[in-house]
């Protein structure tokens, strides 16, 4: 319930403001000074505050100077006989929500003190979902025991206080981006943004007014300021996922922005000076990328001041039990089911599958097995046909040499040969290797295949 605390040396003001705000369903404690008050507001935080301007021998403003500023500052409601333009201005530069004149009008009255608790409910609730956000983002939260994601961990824990740049290398589906809110959210500059853009998704002529802005005339069709991810992600961090797919053109400007630290909109002729520490991704071998000449060498050293690679979910088959755990918890409230479990058999193929899709195909898996299952356990049946092998293993020989293969290249090549078998049509292709539609269109946008499929069909 939310509370409010009326100061007024008046008693019978007093009381009756009291019986008004009590009758409305709040909480409501009383003052005669400012004595009085401060010992209410220190033992009860109640959330607004109605004072009147003028006490006996004090001014009702300075229980402004007085109270707590966390987790949250009371808003306060300044009641005076002077409605002159000068008393209210003073009270709402000093930090006052809002004012009131006598004689106070009894629906206006409640109408205010609404107002100013809808503020307070919206401050609690943003305050809660940062809490949230720490806790889901907390370093000891991430889920993984394994050998190998303990030493990511360790480097987090190092390089979130700093503000270096940070390159994190892998897989699509291990978590790249958890990670890189791990580091921001455990960072100085946890209380200020977290931008994450996807240089993939989004298209070569739109990505750069997406990172720099842009200025009204700037181009046909910007009619007004738009300011850049750069410029909004300032004092926080900006996640660029994906960073071998930027155009070099704007590597480039990325570069002059992680040296200069400014950015120019387009169209525009002054520069502006930003504070952002920049975290990158990527699932490509980006020395590879270098000697093709898609990717500056000196933007790499840039970016990678600290480097992060996140291993595969084959790789760290020991945390599936916890992985596992976590999103049957997850899901069995959204869906409001009571999952308490995986039976025998299906946690033998969760452990035997080679998860090709990493953490996020771990996580579609249980929630589909969570919808469909009509137990208390996930069984074998709710997971079978999204485990399935992309062709039946007696239906190809293949030798695999000492030195091992890319299984990923292996499979993309599977991908492709199906495509061209069907002329290219996506469903014929992932009935040839035994794959449901959309288990075959997640294949094909984690290889980025479209691209393949437009060149061969045009």
């Amino acid at each position: 319930m939310t509370s409010v605390l009326v100061i007024d040396d008046e008693s019978y003001q007093r009381e009756i403001l009291s019986i008004i705000i009590s009758e409305a369903g709040y909480s409501v404690y009383s003052a005669s000074n400012l004595k009085e008050a401060k010992e209410i507001i220190k033992k009860y935080s109640p959330d607004i505050i109605l004072t009147d301007l003028k006490l006996e021998n004090e001014n009702g403003l300075e229980i402004l100077n007085h109270l707590p500023q966390e987790p949250f500052t009371p808003a306060v409601i300044v009641i005076t006989a002077f409605g002159t333009i000068s008393s209210a201005v003073e009270a709402i530069k000093k930090g006052a929500f809002d004012y009131l004149t006598k004689p106070i009008d009894k629906d206006i009255l409640l109408i205010t003190i609404k107002k100013a608790e809808e503020k307070i409910n919206l401050i609690k609730e943003n305050l809660r979902l940062k809490e949230e956000l720490y806790k889901q983002f907390k370093i000891e939260g991430v889920i993984g025991k394994s050998k190998k994601m303990l030493q990511v961990l360790d480097i987090v824990k190092k390089v979130a206080p700093t503000s270096a740049t940070v390159l994190i290398y892998g897989e699509s589906g291990t978590g790249k981006e958890l990670i890189a809110r791990s580091i921001h959210y455990n960072s100085p500059r946890k209380e200020y943004p977290f931008i994450a853009i996807n240089c993939a998704a989004i298209p070569e002529t739109l990505i750069e007014s997406e990172l720099f802005g842009y200025e009204p005339g700037a181009f046909t069709g910007a009619n007004t300021r738009k300011l850049g991810l750069i410029e909004i992600a300032n004092k926080g961090t900006l996640f660029l996922d994906e960073i071998a797919e930027l155009p070099l053109s704007l590597q480039a400007k990325l570069l002059r922005v992680l040296q200069d630290k400014e950015v120019r909109r387009i169209g525009g002729k002054d520069t502006i000076k930003v504070d952002v520490r920049f975290i990158a991704a990527t699932n490509k071998n980006l020395l590879e990328e270098i000697k093709k000449g898609k990717f500056r060498e000196d933007l790499f050293y840039r970016l990678k001041v600290v480097s992060i690679e996140i291993p595969p979910l084959r790789e760290r088959k020991e945390d599936i039990p916890e992985l596992v755990k976590f999103f049957i918890e997850k899901y069995s409230k959204e869906i409001g089911k009571k999952i308490s479990g995986v039976d025998e058999k299906a946690w033998q193929a969760l452990m035997n599958y080679h998860w090709p899709g990493n953490i996020r195909e771990l996580e579609a898996v249980i929630e589909k097995a969570i919808i469909v299952c009509e137990g208390e356990k996930i069984t074998l049946k709710d997971i079978q046909d999204e485990l399935q092998w992309p062709l039946p293993h007696n239906s190809i020989n293949i030798d695999i040499p000492d030195e091992g293969i890319d299984y990923q290249e292996l499979e993309k090549e599977l991908l492709k040969k199906a495509l061209m078998k069907s002329n290219y049509t996506i469903a014929k292709a992932a009935k040839l290797l035994g794959m449901s539609y959309d288990k075959f269109w997640y294949r094909l946008k984690k290889y980025g295949l479209f691209k393949h499929i437009r060149e061969n069909t045009k």
